[in-house]
Parts: C-alpha cells; sequence; structure tokens
C-alpha cells in the first residue's frame, strides 16, 4: 500500500491522551491516528449518502446508518 508523510500538529495537551491509546489499543501512534482519520472518513460518507436520502437503499436487513 502506497503511503504518503504528512505532518500534523497536535495540541500538547492532546498528545498524552493519543499516546495513551494507541498504546491501549496495541498500535503505533501513527496507525492508531490512520484508523481514527479512516473511520472518520468513513462515518462522513455515510451521513453525506444519508442526507441524500438513500438510507433505505444503502442498509441491508439489520443495518442503520
Amino acid at each position: 500500500m502506497a503511503s504518503t508523510a504528512m505532518t500534523l500538529r497536535i495540541p500538547d495537551d492532546l498528545t498524552p491522551a493519543i499516546r495513551a491509546s494507541a498504546a491501549a489499543a496495541g498500535l503505533s501512534v501513527n496507525a492508531y491516528v490512520v484508523r481514527a482519520v479512516r473511520r472518520a472518513a468513513v462515518l462522513d460518507g455515510a451521513r453525506q449518502l444519508a442526507a441524500l436520502g438513500l438510507r433505505d437503499d444503502l442498509a441491508g436487513e439489520g443495518d442503520s446508518l
């Protein structure tokens, strides 16, 4: 998988929580942040589709957006 290096400016007060959460999840800080960003992007996309009124077309039995 190709990747691009990015520089993020994380507030000093948030850094310990990110490091602790990554460690608790057994992930590197990089993997933890990538997972969080991926989840946010998927959720944002789902919300945009739901706003278009496609909720019933996209949800399978037992699924909901």
